[in-house]
């Protein structure tokens, strides 16, 4: 073997031909691969997140199959939604994996030009318990967001009541928190690990309920054949409703009153405007058939008592 003495140092020029050499070559070696792995990564995230979405909603389209018109199994709208979601998660998921594969990566060349790694890797750890103690919060809310958008529990547009304290239509969902627009004009901001129950007023297809009450003394035939005559000619006449409306009858005998349920399914968030414009015609009707839309009564018995001698 063939040695150089430099004064005190004594230099084996093969290992000065590896570091110039051979060291250069495994670390462009290291960013070749951790490139084409992370290519080959940030591919799969995308077509991981277009199968978990597509087989969350066919799972969903095929339990309402028979209930739902085809109009409603496949449309542009959820398609475009899809393709947000798909998009929001694509993007985070992807910078994840960069940042992973190239900090592998990092740590790999690092080695290769004989730093130890030891230290490092220690120091790294204990920084990483540091965070993850003081950042649970935070990853809850990540968790929680990524399951919101693959599994479309709501999306922008959508009315939702959130725990039955929070409603509104969603403004913005991110991987850490929902914005809600409530009635009023309120803009809430809800962390997305302190969602525990979500009801979705709009999602696939919406109901108008109407509960309409009439006087104790009505015909109820006449009322039920009034309504159902005018909810009928609401369907006619406005696309938004997709089925054909129902009236199921007597839903509660109240104190002023009789309660008749109707129930008209739209399309989403169309519910509300439908429900205006029913009690809008049905009161027409009502007035046009002479029957009565109670009020609060009471009956006052008067009582005299006689005069004491």
């Amino acid at each position: 073997m063939l040695q150089t003495t430099f004064g005190a140092v004594s230099v084996d020029p093969a290992d000065v031909a590896d570091f110039l050499i051979g060291a250069p070559l495994r670390i462009l070696a290291i960013l070749v691969i951790a490139w084409f792995v992370n290519r080959i990564a940030r591919r799969g995230v995308r077509s991981a997140l277009k199968t978990l979405s597509s087989g969350a909603v066919q799972e969903r389209v095929g339990a309402m199959r028979a209930a739902a018109p085809s109009a409603l199994l496949q449309t542009q709208e959820h398609s475009l939604r899809s393709e947000q979601r798909i998009d929001a998660l694509t993007s985070v998921l992807r910078s994840l994996v960069t940042f992973v594969i190239y900090t592998v990566a990092t740590f790999m060349i690092l080695g290769e030009i004989g730093i130890n790694l030891g230290p490092l890797i220690a120091g790294a750890g204990i920084i990483g318990v540091a965070l993850g103690f003081g950042s649970q919060s935070l990853v809850k809310d990540f968790l929680s967001g990524v399951f919101i958008l693959v599994e479309d529990q709501f999306g922008v547009g959508d009315i939702v009541d959130l725990d039955g304290q929070t409603a509104g239509v969603v403004d913005a969902v991110s991987l850490r928190t929902t914005r809600l627009r409530a009635v009023d004009g309120t803009l809430w901001h809800v962390p997305n690990g302190e969602i525990r129950r979500v009801g979705n007023k709009s999602q696939h297809w919406s109901r108008a309920l109407i509960d309409i009450e009439v006087a104790y003394d009505t015909d109820l035939d006449h009322a039920e054949a009034v309504i159902a005559r005018v909810a009928d000619h609401v369907a006619t006449e406005d696309p938004e409703v997709i089925e054909q409306p129902e009236v199921w009858g007597v839903e509660q005998l109240g104190a002023n009153g009789i309660v008749i349920r109707l129930v008209v399914k739209t399309r989403p968030s169309e519910q509300f405007r439908v429900s205006r414009e029913l009690r809008r015609r049905i009161k027409a009707a009502f007035d046009d058939e002479g029957i009565e839309i109670p009020f609060p009564q009471q009956t006052v018995w008067h009582r005299e008592t006689p005069a004491k001698a």
